[in-house]
């Protein structure tokens, strides 16, 4: 399927690796001409040289703290006009006691999380009505569907851009400008061998033993392939997407028992 987006131009955050950097590639592979963001220099240049190569695509970079105001007008200074913007984040730190959690701890969850995306949205969304297309996609999570143990901040500050991304989607469509979000399951990106890598140490266990319990106990008996997000974005960036909005789609092999 031509997917209708070659030539366009694509802002993709946290895009140095994990789904951001899946992202990033699915859109290449479609003609999208992508700037791609990480704090990190080195490692975002790299993820810029594979995409390019892979796909022969146009991909510059912009290395920012994007939480910062200065990061995001460094940003958008590079990127004033996209066509599609991916919203992405590392997500805030795990943790399971919220009476340790004082305003700061919070405030820099909601920037993470919630501010910073809509800030990146109020930046870009009426160029992108004026031009009549639009593409919005944040990279979220399952928990916003089922809350997480052990991740309070993350619960409450993606389920925050939830709710305000409910309410603008249903008033940009009109214009051809469309707000979805992803909401990704266990995927093998370095957050989840990292927290595999805490679960295997707090419980005395292997790392292999604490992932074949966790697969087991999933519906696809495997852990979900960046891949898999990034071509679901490249879908809902698409033209043929111009009648998906406001929803929140699940890529968890079906770990979220729900009928709706």
């Amino acid at each position: 399927m031509d997917l209708g987006i070659a030539g366009r131009t694509g802002l993709v955050t946290a895009a140095s690796r994990g789904f951001g950097r899946a992202c990033a590639l699915s859109l290449a592979r479609e003609g999208v001409n992508v700037i791609i963001v990480a704090r990190t220099p080195g490692p975002l240049q790299d993820a810029a040289d594979e995409i390019a190569a892979a796909t022969g695509a146009k991909v510059s970079t912009v290395a920012a703290d994007i939480v910062s105001d200065a990061g995001r007008a460094a940003v958008l200074a590079a990127c004033p006009d996209p066509d599609i913007l991916v919203n992405n984040s590392g997500g805030p730190p795990h943790g399971d006691d919220f009476r340790e959690w004082d305003r700061d701890t919070w405030i820099a969850a909601m920037d993470d999380s919630m501010l910073t995306p809509i800030f990146f949205i109020k930046a870009v969304l009426d160029g992108m009505i004026e031009r009549r297309f639009g593409r919005i996609v944040n990279i979220t999570s399952n928990s916003v569907k089922a809350p997480i143990p052990n991740m309070g901040l993350s619960n409450g500050a993606r389920t925050g851009l939830t709710g305000f991304v409910a309410g603008l989607a249903r008033e940009s469509v009109r214009h051809n400008v469309t707000i979805n979000n992803l909401l990704p399951g266990r995927s093998a990106t370095d957050r989840l061998w990292r927290n595999l890598g805490a679960a295997a140490k707090k419980s005395g266990r292997t790392i292999e033993e604490v992932e074949a319990e966790q697969k087991a106990a999933h519906p696809a008996g495997r852990f979900g392939d960046p891949a898999e997000m990034g071509d679901a974005c490249a879908f809902l960036s698409s033209v043929q997407a111009g009648y998906i909005t406001g929803q929140n789609l699940l890529v968890d092999g079906g770990k979220f028992p729900g009928t709706f």
